[in-house]
């Protein structure tokens, strides 16, 4: 405005600039543009009227280190999802500050810490299942614990003999989620918890298949103390490229005093929202209250269904999940036979062993289908895993859609398995260059996986 000559700028029309980055838009693979059928993941469709709430001028605008009479509204919205959690949960009250789910994860584990530090015992080791997911080790070793693996049985459920074996004076905890990482129920949850608090260890629970019991059965009912949620995942707002994420902690009464703080609470004598200390917090684990946006869309979606919508999505996530597996159950392994809930995991071992078709390329070729790839390779205990959760955004058509897309794939393993090995065909980015490998043990190892050993 203020140059006396032209700046020397390009000269586009508007038409041409948005139809330059609507074309890059496109290239990019979105829940709004179709399945995201990744396992383990919650990848479901975030309503827009999330986003619209999330976007309101009044919270957006509000500075995170404003004094509590100028923010009292954010501060409301915080003991409301609270309370939603508590009440999903079966749990006494909640923190909202980690920003994601492995940081929920730390955070149960620094509880309980606190917890058997305070009953003057020096425990070392935290059980985990052999089908976690692989932030959990992590988690227990950033918190100082040993990782002990429980192995799981041949139904895919924790193995209760071997897990009696491994429970001593030791343990601090155990950490599973329910249904587990295979979207197996664990039907003997309530014998596990029994023999965990017999040892004196807590029970954890990884919230991240709390999609499939929502309104239905509640982690407190089952016997655990801990249990993280991931907002960003069952309560829309699905995660991706890093972030935001939300990943609240949620304890029974024994475990209350050790909450991060300061946590908002309503003063009845003056119907204002303060800020409390806990008496024996762990201290912060994030600054403020996490990611405040995330917890605004997540009030929305829950206050949007409300507690009959809220069973509503655990009962259509199973069914939708349900039926993708008997629509594919004939061209892939089932590994496991149970009733599954909201997600299932297949296999392409048997379809490595006759075509050299393997998970990598079933998910590949997927992407030439219009759809994006499963979770492959994991859980690392069954052989050439796809891990699929529709989740219960997808119509029936879509799932169809889905379903015969993959039963096209296993015939062309068949038939002309070089399609499938070379795909994707339409994709901008094909498959990058692996790492080169320069170890000669990483090598000989890379080799046996390759060969299938």
């Amino acid at each position: 405005m203020l140059a006396d000559e032209e700046l020397d700028l390009p000269e586009i029309g508007e038409r041409d600039l948005v139809a330059h980055f609507t074309r890059l838009a496109h290239r990019q693979y979105s829940v709004d543009a179709g399945a995201y059928p990744l396992g383990s993941c919650t990848m479901k469709y975030n309503p827009k009227a999330s986003e619209a709430v999330a976007a309101l001028e009044s919270f957006a605008a509000a500075h995170p280190s404003a004094p509590d009479s100028m923010v009292q509204g954010c501060l409301e919205v915080i003991c409301l999802v609270e309370r939603a959690i508590c009440a999903l949960t079966g749990m006494k009250r909640a923190t909202l500050q980690p920003p994601a789910g492995a940081a929920g994860e730390l955070t149960g584990l620094l509880i309980m810490r606190a917890y058997h530090d305070a009953q003057g015992e020096e425990r070392s080791k935290v059980l985990i299942p052999d089908s976690a997911h692989g932030t959990n080790p992590a988690s227990v070793a950033i918190a100082g614990y040993e990782t002990v693996v429980v192995p799981s049985d041949l139904e895919g459920l924790v193995d209760l003999g071997e897990f009696e074996k491994l429970l001593d004076d030791q343990t601090a905890g155990f950490m599973l989620t329910n249904p587990n990482t295979l979207g197996l129920f664990e039907k003997n949850i309530k014998t596990i918890a029994k023999l965990v608090h017999e040892a004196g260890g807590l029970l954890y629970y990884d919230g991240a298949n709390l999609n499939a019991v929502l309104g239905i059965c509640r982690p407190g009912d089952m016997g655990f103390d801990i249990v993280h949620s991931n907002l960003h995942k069952t309560f829309a707002t699905p995660h991706g490229g890093g972030g935001p994420g939300s990943g609240p902690v949620a304890v029974k009464d024994h475990l209350v005093e050790y909450l991060p703080g300061p946590l908002p609470t309503l003063d009845p004598a003056t119907g204002r929202f303060m800020q409390v200390q806990p008496a024996k917090s762990i201290g912060r684990v994030h600054a403020n209250h996490g990611n405040f946006a995330i917890v605004l869309r997540a009030l929305a979606y829950m206050t949007s269904n409300g507690p009959e919508g809220l069973r509503r999505v655990a009962e259509m996530a199973v069914l939708n999940a349900r039926y993708l597996q008997a629509r594919i159950a004939g061209a892939y392994q089932m590994p496991y036979t149970g009733d599954c809930m909201h997600e299932f995991v297949a296999s392409a071992g048997e379809m490595r062993r006759e075509t050299g078709v393997r998970a990598l390329d079933v998910g590949k070729r997927l992407l030439d289908k219009g759809f994006h790839a499963p979770t492959v390779y994991f859980p690392l205990i069954v052989d050439e895993a796809m891990m699929f959760e529709p989740t219960e955004t997808e119509s029936l058509e879509t799932i169809d859609a889905l379903a015969d897309a993959l039963i096209e794939i296993a015939a062309e393993a068949q038939t002309d398995p070089d399609v499938v090995t070379q795909s994707p065909h339409t994709t901008p980015v094909r498959r990058p260059d692996e790492g080169r490998v320069s170890n000669p043990k990483t090598r000989r190892l890379t080799a046996d996986m390759n060969a299938g050993r």
